[in-house]
């Protein structure tokens, strides 16, 4: 039972920055449009923030898979690092958020593994075609491709763990 609430507000977040990003580096935007996709944060926060609050367990990660989501998590941090200079290095800013979205959807899958969670398998799956996809249509729509194609997947996987914890806390306090 990988992730529950807690975990969709760090997807939302980082869909919700997937799509700033898009808009910043795509479309040339600046000012108050780049916070517009925070809204989306925002809305799912508070859905997931209402499940937080609720009572009942919900769903808690094991200690294998809070190991796994660590490790991951870091070699996600590295990845992004190593992936963005090497993109700024061979002059192909253009690669970036396809390549952003490879490492995202690569760091899913180990904790998929630990947890034997197939929405994760899902969920890294797709990142890595919609990275595939930014890479093989292009420059400058390959960059929006999976600039907001990553977005809307986060967002989803996000819309879903607060559902399905929320269905836990549910069941949780109507058995007891």
């Amino acid at each position: 039972m990988v992730v529950g609430a807690w975990g969709a507000l760090i997807m939302s977040f980082f869909g919700a920055v997937f799509a700033s990003l898009t808009l910043y580096w795509q479309w040339h935007l600046s000012g108050l449009a780049l916070a517009l996709p925070f809204l989306g944060f925002i809305l799912i926060g508070l859905a997931a923030s209402y499940v937080i609050r609720s009572p009942g367990k919900g769903i808690k990660p094991s200690p294998k898979e809070e190991r796994a989501i660590m490790w991951s998590s870091i070699g996600e941090g590295v990845g992004l690092f190593l992936a963005s200079n090497i993109v700024i290095y061979q002059h192909r800013p253009d690669l970036l958020l396809p390549s952003m979205a490879l490492v995202v959807g690569l760091h899913f899958l180990p904790i998929a593994l630990a947890g034997g969670f197939r929405p994760f398998y899902v969920l890294g799956a797709t990142l890595v075609v919609v990275a595939t996809a930014g890479f093989v249509v292009g420059a400058p729509t390959g960059g929006e491709v999976a600039g907001f194609m990553a977005a809307g997947a986060l967002w989803l996987a996000s819309s879903i763990a607060i559902r399905r914890d929320w269905l836990a806390k549910g069941r949780a306090t109507t058995t007891a």
